[in-house]
């Protein structure tokens, strides 16, 4: 970790690829607090639904902090008086709609996650600040991430036993949905003192595990699934150009990876991982679900080498090439990389 900070802090937003255990503390199927979860962290299984960091474990790394600990679990934390330098609202399964992943139990929308940071806000962050112009210069100089958007479609859209959404939306207007929605939200945290902004874009969830050993594809993907987060992306960048350019001040930045992800499947050699197309962790589902032990979940030996942790999730070592891409690089995170971010006033 940097000596000094690179910014006050790090707030995180969004789903299980950022989920840093507030999953852990709800009634939902959708946990990661077990092993072979966390196998290489060094605090073992903590809710990452991972075997090791997450992405944002990483920038929070580069940025000279610790992890941005979960938000649920921190009432008793918020109480001691040092210096706060993040949170984690980020909850396994759910989603930019209210109802996506609820078949799997509570997890915690992206709109009530931005309910919860306005109370934090509010109500605990004022303490760790002499006034409320300190408190919104740590807001606006401070850095925030967010993945959020692969479950509206992977717990919802494409989830047709439980959701009639693909009945009523063509894909091109389920994805203006999700956009309109979306924007809205981004909207209410740059009105909270957020400034500085990094949104993911969906990654090719048709090259998921989940997704190839369930459905008919040729060739490595079920493209019909990229498809959809593609038209989703497509509407992203724009959106993003859009609200930096009528909200004063702002920046907000596009975690362009799809491209990325899609590329590290069809060529692993060129990021050093020997198998793109299997989960490392395998259960008796073939490797198309989470990893859990009562499916009788194994870890491969070589997690280094393999792009897939488990049905839906990367390893630590495609979350590292994502993070320090976006840190330092010009293909990830676009128009500036987050250490340029940084250091705009």
């Amino acid at each position: 970790m940097n000596s000094r900070p690179l910014a006050p802090a790090l707030y995180v937003f969004g789903d299980s690829l950022f989920d840093s255990g507030n999953n852990n503390l709800l009634p939902t199927l959708a946990k990661a607090d077990f092993l072979p979860y966390g196998m290489n962290f060094d605090r073992g299984p903590t809710g990452r639904f991972t075997n090791g960091k997450t992405v944002v474990d990483f920038i929070a790394e580069f940025l000279g902090f610790p992890y941005s600990p979960p938000y649920l679990s921190l009432n008793q934390i918020l109480l001691h008086p040092e210096q706060l330098t993040g949170l984690n609202f980020a909850s396994g399964a759910c989603g930019i709609l209210p109802d996506t992943g609820n078949d799997l139990g509570r997890c915690l929308n992206f709109p009530e996650q931005i309910d919860f940071f306005e109370t934090a806000i509010e109500e605990e962050l004022p303490r760790h600040y002499l006034n409320s112009d300190d408190l919104s210069n740590h807001l606006a100089k401070s850095v925030y991430v967010i993945s959020v958007g692969s479950n509206d479609y992977i717990n919802n859209y494409l989830d047709k036993k439980h959701y009639d959404t693909s009945k009523r939306f063509s894909p091109q207007s389920f994805a203006k949905l999700l956009i309109d929605n979306l924007s809205q939200q981004l909207r209410r945290m740059y009105y909270l003192g957020a400034r500085k902004v990094i949104m993911f874009e969906i990654g090719p969830i048709g090259c998921i595990p989940s997704s190839t050993g369930q459905f008919k594809h040729n060739g490595r993907c079920v493209e019909e699934f990229n498809e959809f987060a593609v038209m989703f992306n497509d509407h992203l960048a724009p959106m993003l150009v859009n609200l930096t350019s009528n909200l004063q001040g702002s920046s907000f930045v596009l975690g362009h990876a799809h491209w990325l992800g899609y590329d590290a499947v069809t060529h692993p050699s060129k990021y050093d991982l020997s198998d793109s197309m299997n989960a490392c962790c395998v259960t008796w589902l073939n490797g198309t679900s989470g990893c859990i032990p009562e499916l009788g979940a194994l870890a491969c030996h070589d997690p280094d080498k393999h792009y897939f942790w488990d049905g839906y999730h990367l390893t630590e070592t495609v979350y590292r090439t994502i993070a320090s891409l976006c840190f330092n690089g010009s293909s990830v995170c676009i128009p500036k990389n987050i250490k340029d971010l940084v250091l705009q006033v």
